[in-house]
């Protein structure tokens, strides 16, 4: 793809229990080299509704978009990739489903013994506070880490349940970020689905919020997908 025609938009779609502000200093790098980008806000209710969201942000763009998604945001551009408009899709230590898979077919049951996962009324779970740093960025400062533990966006199991339906990865090119310190997804299940998807792959020895630890290295994965 010529310079002339490559991708300039990056839209970026953050996971469960948080909201797009994660991705500022991405945004922050990927502006100041001059690409547009804009950031989905999810509802995290259901799959279907996140992916809904995602178009149509991707709609509002006015050409091609290279789509990114963090943890969960993984399984919602797996689902929303096959928009005309996308022509990438980028993985940050992300689940990548296949057709009938969900974030549960990697994850397994919530409420299993260690889990760093709590269930809330009303079908909702959230990431147990005191263990949020070390589960989802011990590599973060942690006033950064409380403020978001505190201020964490409930997530809906029946999101974690719904499967892909037909993904985007099998018809788009696709690269992968696997996090080698995960603590929320096994950086051997990231190999795992970047090596089905034939991602192209990068790997960073950061915790599972590498794309707020490490935006550099989240936003040169990123430049490469658009080039």
């Amino acid at each position: 793809m010529g310079t002339g025609s490559a991708p300039r938009n990056v839209v970026l779609v953050h996971g469960s229990f948080v909201d797009g502000s994660t991705w500022r200093g991405v945004y922050d790098l990927l502006t100041r080299d001059g690409y547009h980008v804009a950031v989905v806000q999810n509802p995290t209710l259901s799959l279907r509704g996140d992916a809904a969201a995602t178009r149509l942000i991707v709609d509002a763009q006015d050409g091609p978009v290279v789509l990114v998604g963090h943890s969960y945001g993984g399984a919602v551009i797996t689902e929303a990739g096959t928009h005309d408009k996308v022509m990438a899709v980028v993985y940050i230590a992300a689940f990548a489903p296949d057709k009938g898979e969900s974030v549960s077919t990697f994850y397994g049951d919530p409420n299993a013994p260690g889990s760093p996962l709590v269930s809330a009324p009303g079908g909702f779970l959230f990431q147990d506070r005191l263990g949020f740093h070390n589960w989802f960025g011990a590599d973060l400062p942690t006033a950064d880490a409380a403020f978001m533990a505190d201020a964490q966006v409930p997530f809906a199991a029946e999101a974690m349940d719904e499967p892909v339906t037909d993904p985007a990865w099998r018809t788009k090119p696709s690269s992968y970020l696997i996090a080698t310190e995960d603590r929320m997804i096994a950086p051997s299940t990231q190999r795992a689905m970047a090596q089905r998807a034939g991602a192209t792959t990068v790997e960073v020895a950061a915790s599972h919020a590498v794309y707020m630890s490490q935006p550099a290295r989240t936003a040169a994965l990123i430049r490469q997908a658009c080039a």
